[in-house]
């Protein structure tokens, strides 16, 4: 069990005192009543207490850096100080309303500002993971538009430090010359909405979804935990509607039961118009076959014609033959007709020439 203990997290940093991403430097800039000037508290990945007397700021100071986490709506100010809902709000904390003064009798008390609309606010933390020597800044800057209204806002997520003093200032009175000044900064992020800018900062930290978030919003500023399994149920376990749950899945059922119908009666459908499937598959293949037999049939007459041909070719090639063999026969009896006759004249001649007309005379 000792040697487990002392087996460290990652094995290429000194220790695992400061793993993970810390908060290293924590900057406001115009935000409740820290006015005019950079505040800044650098607790540099250490566990910091931050303490006062009431109305010092510890709780506006917790409120910045749930901002910089937490979606606006989700956001319930002076919770750490048990204040009510809308006892502060972002447009108090961007003006600097630090008290309520009443004018004539019977109206309501106006809040008092350090700050007009002209001016613009800044909340900045920057993050550092020892292990792994990684830098992230957060960073939100906000301004009036009006007199009325809340404020607009600009999301920064940067992969290295950065510090109001150095990269939110000497722009000017135009926001857009600081969004300019911004994008012109290398692995620096601008967004206009949270949406994008949280998805980027919870990739970064490697924060799966909102949810851990949440729990931080919802724990941030907690007096005091009583029943355990009451927290948990409230605070880290998502609501979850039992009746519309019940009632989705009753319809997912009676979908499933529909489908499931609809199976049954296709496949008797399909059950039925089975043979007639199978006499209409006979009916084509014998439909096929009559087809092929009649063009069969059509064939065998050049078919016996092209036999005939060569059959007849091999009769007039026998014929020729006979043709020349009984021509060849004529001459070769031609010539022995002659040689016949050559030698019946010699015998006559020769009877002549002994004798033989006295003998014929006779």
């Amino acid at each position: 069990m000792a040697d487990f203990a002392q087996e460290q997290l990652l094995d290429f940093a000194p220790g695992d005192e400061l793993a993970g991403f810390r908060l290293h430097r924590f900057e406001v800039y115009n935000w409740g009543t820290f006015n005019e000037r950079v505040w800044t508290l650098a607790p540099r990945g250490e566990n910091a207490l931050l303490t006062g007397d009431i109305g010092s700021g510890k709780s506006t100071l917790v409120d910045a850096l749930t901002t910089l986490l937490v979606p606006q709506q989700r956001i319930r100010y002076n919770k750490a100080a048990g204040a009510g809902a809308g006892e502060r709000s972002l447009r108090s904390y961007v003006l600097g309303h630090y008290k309520a003064e009443r004018g004539e009798p019977g109206l309501a008390a106006r809040s008092v500002a350090l700050r007009d609309a002209n001016t613009y606010s800044v909340i900045l933390s920057h993050f550092f993971n020892e292990g792994y020597g990684q830098h992230v800044t957060l960073a939100q800057i906000f301004w009036m538009r009006g007199a009325q209204g809340q404020p607009a806002r600009l999301y920064v997520v940067a992969d290295r430090p950065l510090t109001i003093a150095e990269d939110f200032a000497g722009f000017g009175t135009d926001i857009n010359n600081l969004r300019k000044q911004l994008r012109k900064q290398p692995h620096l992020e601008l967004h206009d909405t949270f949406p994008p800018y949280g998805s980027s900062f919870r990739r970064r930290f490697g924060i799966g979804t909102p949810q851990a978030l949440d729990l931080f919003n919802q724990t941030v500023s907690m007096k005091s935990v009583g029943n355990l399994t009451d927290f948990v149920r409230d605070h880290m376990l998502e609501p979850f509607p039992v009746e519309a749950r019940i009632q989705a899945l009753i319809g997912h059922f009676d979908d499933l039961d529909r489908a499931h119908q609809a199976v049954l009666d296709a496949k008797a459908r399909i059950d039925v118009l089975r043979p007639l499937i199978a006499d209409a598959d006979r009916y084509d293949e014998r439909l096929a076959n009559r087809e092929v037999l009649r063009d069969c049939r059509e064939a065998l007459q050049p078919w016996f014609a092209s036999l005939k041909s060569c059959l007849l070719r091999r009769r007039l090639e026998q014929l020729e033959g006979e043709r020349e063999r009984t021509s060849m026969r004529v001459d070769r009896l031609e010539e022995r007709r002659h040689v016949l006759r050559n030698q019946r004249d010699e015998i006559n001649r020769d009877i002549s020439e002994n004798g033989g007309d006295r003998l014929a005379g006779r």
